[in-house]
């Protein structure tokens, strides 16, 4: 009986002591659970992104890094998607699986803004002081229909691009400021050496092809004459202005003073840097300015008013949940930043949309050892954009056919008012 008393006190004790260690399981995975749950209050955000070439590409992920680093609530993960981009992001909207914040063209806004994908951001901006630092005219390639759909991740501008050198073989001391100048310069940078009616250098290049980076680089010529492609927010192409845009890169080519890029490839350099062409419609992130070759670079030629067109990209804010769209507004305030805005615009090439960030000592000290950035920030003042509109892309097919067009031999008035045809065939079935 003793026996058995101290056995049920040994099982006793050790009844307790399993209750006591269990106990001790539970408030310890208490614990565990309790610091689950505070690690879920960090909201992990996805961001897409397209940038190329990959250098600029580890610079944005190296700022990103910077971000993650000094905020604890929220945590950015940058994905690049590769080609065809557009058709992968509308599939991830419409399968209500789109990434929380999406880097891309401002001319998709419009698309992206008639579907619901985006939130408007303009309650947000207005509260943010950075709102006054951003480059006033920037604002025309962030709205549409009374609303700010983004905020610009950096920007530059078109320019021509030349070959001091082949300037000065040719007896030219002085950068054409007109069309009718530019005419002239091109015909004597067209040497034919062998006499085979086939030039060896050519004055300048133009860009081949339907896409879009042949109405970019058109779109200087038709906004200096004055023009637009719509009217009441519907496609007008045959404007007099657009006419003589056309007409007048037609006048290159018939002059046998320019030459053709292959197609769709006309922001290749490769001709430039070769010597090949003595001019190229290009911008500030062009790899002409890391290349061992002479270069300069003047202002897009005036014919009516001086202009250019923006290169702008843009940060949209994907509709999600209004915590994780809260989150993301913190990155992108950040992009706005000075801080952003000084190292991404030192190490790509492109301009800082902050005010204060071109401003800096950093940033002027930068420019100073490259001084054709200077031409393309004083053109930022009068530095226009392509249409913010739903239809863009129809407007931009049906643009870019017209110009492959009259660059082949169409006449301009053919080829735009094919264009336009076609455009009032479809415009209206949205």
């Amino acid at each position: 009986m003793q026996n058995f008393s101290h056995k049920l006190i040994d099982s006793t004790w050790r009844l307790s002591l399993l209750g006591f260690v269990l106990s001790m399981c539970l408030i310890f995975l208490s614990g565990c659970g309790g610091t689950a749950q505070k690690n879920n209050e960090i909201i992990h955000l996805t961001l897409w992104q397209s940038i190329n070439p990959p250098a600029n590409r580890d610079v944005f992920e190296k700022l990103v890094e910077k971000f993650n680093q000094t905020h604890t609530d929220v945590q950015v993960e940058s994905i690049f998607i590769g080609q065809p981009q557009l058709p992968k992001i509308l599939t991830a909207v419409v399968g209500n699986s789109p990434p929380d914040i999406l880097l891309y063209d401002p001319q998709t806004t419009g698309q992206f803004a008639e579907l619901g994908a985006i939130r408007p951001l303009e309650d947000w901006l207005e509260k943010l002081p950075l709102k006054s630092e951003i480059i006033p005219n920037l604002f025309e390639e962030l709205q549409l229909n009374g609303h700010i759909w983004s905020v610009p991740l950096h920007t530059a501008n078109l320019g021509i691009f030349y070959r001091p050198k082949l300037f000065q073989a040719a007896g030219i001391t002085q950068t054409p400021k007109t069309w009718k100048e530019l005419r002239q310069v091109a015909k004597k940078l067209t040497i034919d050496r062998n006499g085979d009616n086939r030039p060896e250098q050519y004055g300048i290049l133009l860009p081949l092809g339907k896409q879009e980076w042949t109405v970019f680089s058109w779109f200087p010529f038709l906004l200096s004459a004055g023009g637009e492609v719509l009217t009441d927010n519907t496609p007008n192409l045959m404007t007099k202005a657009a006419i003589n845009a056309l007409q007048f890169w037609q006048d290159l080519i018939r002059d046998g003073s320019a030459t053709l890029s292959p197609p769709e490839r006309g922001y290749e350099e490769d001709a430039f840097i070769s010597g090949r062409v003595a001019m190229q419609i290009t911008g500030p992130w062009t790899y002409i300015m890391k290349s061992n070759v002479d270069y300069g670079v003047f202002p897009i030629p005036v014919n009516i008013e001086p202009t250019t067109v923006t290169a702008t990209g843009v940060v949209h804010v994907m509709k999600t949940t209004p915590a994780r769209e809260q989150a993301a507004l913190k990155f992108l305030e950040y992009v706005v930043s000075v801080e952003f805005q000084k190292e991404w615009s030192m190490e790509t090439g492109f301009l800082p949309v902050n005010i204060k960030a071109g401003q800096s000592e950093a940033f002027e000290q930068f420019i100073s050892k490259k001084p054709v950035l200077k031409m393309f920030m004083e053109q930022m003042s009068v530095a226009r954009t392509r249409p913010i509109i739903p239809g863009y892309s129809r407007l931009s097919d049906s643009l870019g056919r017209a110009i492959e067009a009259a660059l082949l031999g169409e006449s301009p008035q053919k080829a735009l008012k094919a264009a336009q045809e076609h455009l009032e065939l479809i415009w209206d079935n949205k």
